[in-house]
């Protein structure tokens, strides 16, 4: 038996091995390893002290392993990473992401050993560090010759100890000049590190030269020009081509003949061009300078005449005819479009094509000017029958016009070609039915010129002007609510209906109306290309014009060939107002001055101007205005200043007619009061008739 003083120390080093071993343990847990260092017997049956919030797992799930598999994905790369495809107009997700990270790079120029370069460089190397060593070792030899003669003369007069001494330097430099020496590494200039140096010269000095030339002679020539002193210069320059043909025919051989000639035929040609270049303004000025003095009386009722008998008339108006626009080339083909010119006012574009499908040949795009009716400003012909076209209101030498065979383009009137600038095909989503409408709309997001189109095919397409091609978009395609049909395989058919006319709202960007040959009118939007915003049973027949009013924002007309016109509230299934013109209504146009005034032509010939403010019932001037009785009205077009409309008929005829003071009556000023004019005023107005007709719908 121990003593108690015995026993004591046992414990305490007992408790020193506890903490130490607790110690080494935790110390060993931080670092991931276990090692038992300072561990008893006693240790392996305590019992291990949980937090409480530690899960309590089984030994299988202790057991089950959970296998990670590392690749070489970069998690922080971008998975949605879009590109613009200029080939199908839209964006495309890009499938490959660039997994590489890269850390550090730097350029560098390295040259293997072995190459050609490599050998020629370590051989460049050898040959200076040897012609360095070269001269070294000559000017320690010259050192040591400058050294030895003053030793020489000592070793004579001084003692034979020495000489031994001397003998061991003699030895000691002739085994350090037979020795080789290790070339010494040849230290690689910085090539970033480098200075600039520059050097300025002198300018020259400028030398002035001038000289003084006698003015050349001056004489003062004047004559009068007859019919036949013009006849006679011009048989004189006959005569001088022809002799100058004849001594180039002489001097040139007869192998080389056919090529001079085509080169000669092109010099002369472009002479010609040159010479009529530098001719036709003048000439157009004064073409224009006899066109006004041939109808001087026309252009006098144009600009002064007023038709005084309007104030016997009981309200109602006429039209005075003024001039007549036609062309021998557009002689048997219909007038199928008219559009002013937004910028120039007296230049107005027409279309000639046929509405007969069994007569379809070619087309011509004219434009004419008031200044000059006898012949147009600008002449097109096409293959196809142009049935529409609109003008451009930035851009007014841009025309764009839609073709019978379903194909659209767009005309450049400052190219003087008579090709279209831009042109669809079938590889670029034209048409495959008539084009009946254009309308040219506001630039895109990336300031693109665009047009829109409607066809008998249901389709109303966007055209994008992208660099030198046309970039089409359907917009919507049209359907016949309540026409399809199931097919025995589970599928359903939709009727399409075929679009005939269009017009865009004036404030509302994206609401658009489509007239069909149905007698259907759906008001649609851009952004839903599947669904109407409404349906109007508007006609009994085909929808000829639809035309939103250009000062009222919820007021559209229409007319069909069903002999009627009808005015439409938009926010309304019922018409406001119809009108029975007792023949196939071809065109209708609002009147630019006034909310209440509008014009529609007929197939017997006649134009009707209505004023809803003097009369709702009926017109206020029903006038024939056909060249021929047989000829059929087209189309009508307001002037957007002048007090004049356009009408044209199958037979390619234009005429131009005034507005007599009835058709164009403005409120009568007051005493004391000023007359109150703007859109303002004009909504009211018609308001104000729209109203009167809600209470009899309402009442009845």
């Amino acid at each position: 038996m121990l003593p108690a003083s015995a026993k004591a120390p046992h414990k305490q080093s007992r408790k020193q091995s506890i903490s130490i071993g607790r110690g080494t343990r935790k110390r060993d847990e931080d670092s991931g390893t276990e090692v038992g260092e300072g561990t008893d017997e006693w240790a392996q049956s305590k019992a291990t002290v949980r937090p409480p919030d530690q899960l309590e797992l089984t030994d299988a799930e202790l057991k089950e392993e959970f296998t990670r598999i590392l690749t070489a994905n970069n998690p922080h790369a971008p998975q949605n990473i879009v590109r613009y495809s200029f080939k199908e107009g839209t964006y495309k997700l890009i499938g490959f992401v660039n997994q590489l990270a890269v850390h550090y790079t730097q350029v560098g120029n390295l040259i293997p050993k072995d190459s050609d370069e490599g050998r020629r460089q370590h051989y460049r190397d050898e040959l200076v560090a040897g012609s360095q060593e070269s001269a070294k070792v000559i000017s320690e030899t010259e050192n040591l010759e400058e050294d030895e003669e003053p030793k020489e003369l000592e070793t004579e007069s001084g003692s034979q100890t020495d000489v031994p001494a001397a003998g061991a330097a003699e030895k000691v430099t002739e085994e350090e000049l037979m020795t080789p020496k290790q070339p010494k590494e040849r230290k690689l200039t910085n090539q970033f590190n480098f200075s600039e140096r520059a050097s300025q010269t002198f300018n020259n000095p400028l030398r002035d030269r001038e000289c003084q030339m006698e003015p050349p002679p001056r004489t003062n020539f004047s004559a009068t020009a007859n019919q036949w002193e013009i006849y006679d210069a011009y048989v004189e320059e006959l005569e001088k081509q022809e002799k100058t043909k004849e001594k180039e025919k002489a001097k040139t051989p007869v192998a080389k003949k056919s090529g001079k000639m085509a080169m000669r035929k092109l010099t002369s040609m472009e002479s010609q061009t040159d010479d009529i270049i530098k001719v036709s303004q003048a000439a157009k000025i004064v073409e224009r300078m006899v066109n006004q003095n041939t109808y001087d009386d026309v252009a006098q009722d144009f600009k002064y005449y007023e038709d005084a008998a309007d104030e016997y008339r009981d309200q109602v108006g006429t039209l005075l005819p003024l001039w007549k626009f036609q062309n021998d080339k557009a002689k048997r083909l219909s007038v199928t479009a008219l559009c002013w010119n937004p910028k120039y006012r007296d230049l107005f574009a027409v279309g000639h094509g046929s509405y007969d499908f069994m007569k379809q040949s070619r087309g011509m795009l004219l434009l004419y000017s008031m200044k000059n009716p006898s012949f147009p400003e600008y002449m097109f012909s096409s293959d196809s029958g142009i049935m529409c076209l609109d003008i451009h209101v930035d851009h007014p030498y841009l025309v764009a016009v839609g073709h019978y065979d379903g194909n659209v383009a767009i005309y450049n009137l400052k190219k003087p070609h008579s090709q279209p600038s831009f042109r669809s095909s079938a590889k670029s989503g034209k048409h495959s039915d008539p084009v009946w409408q254009v309308k040219w709309q506001k630039d895109d997001m990336d300031q693109n010129l665009n047009f829109f189109s409607v066809s008998s095919d249901g389709r109303i397409v966007s055209w994008t002007l992208v660099k030198s091609e046309l970039v089409h978009v359907d917009v919507i395609k049209l359907k016949v609510e309540g026409s399809t049909t199931e097919v025995p395989e589970g599928l359903q058919l939709h009727t399409v209906g075929c679009g005939t006319a269009f017009d865009f709202h004036k404030e509302i960007d994206y609401m658009f109306l489509v007239g069909t040959e149905e007698g259907k009118i759906y008001k649609c939007s851009k952004s839903y290309s599947s669904q109407f915003l409404d349906t109007y049973d508007a006609h009994n027949m085909a929808v000829d014009a639809v035309s939103w009013n250009p000062y009222h924002t919820k007021v559209f007309m229409s007319c069909s060939s069903d002999w009627t016109v009808k005015i439409w509230d938009h926010t309304i299934k019922t018409p406001m107002f119809i009108y029975d013109l007792n023949s196939a209504v071809g065109d209708v146009a609002w009147a630019p001055y006034s909310s209440t005034v509008f014009a529609a032509v007929t197939t017997d010939g006649k134009a009707h101007v209505f004023d809803l403010a003097i009369n709702k019932y009926e017109a206020i001037c029903n006038q024939p205005v056909a060249a021929k009785k047989k000829n059929k009205i087209t189309h009508v077009q307001f002037n957007p200043i002048h007090p004049i409309i356009i009408v044209g008929d199958d037979r390619g005829h234009i005429i131009c007619l005034k507005l007599s003071p009835n058709l164009r009556k403005m409120p009568k000023e007051k005493k004391g009061q000023e007359v109150q004019k703007g859109p303002a005023v004009e909504i009211a107005k018609l308001d104000k008739l729209l109203n009167l007709v809600r209470e009899v719908k309402i009442k009845t």
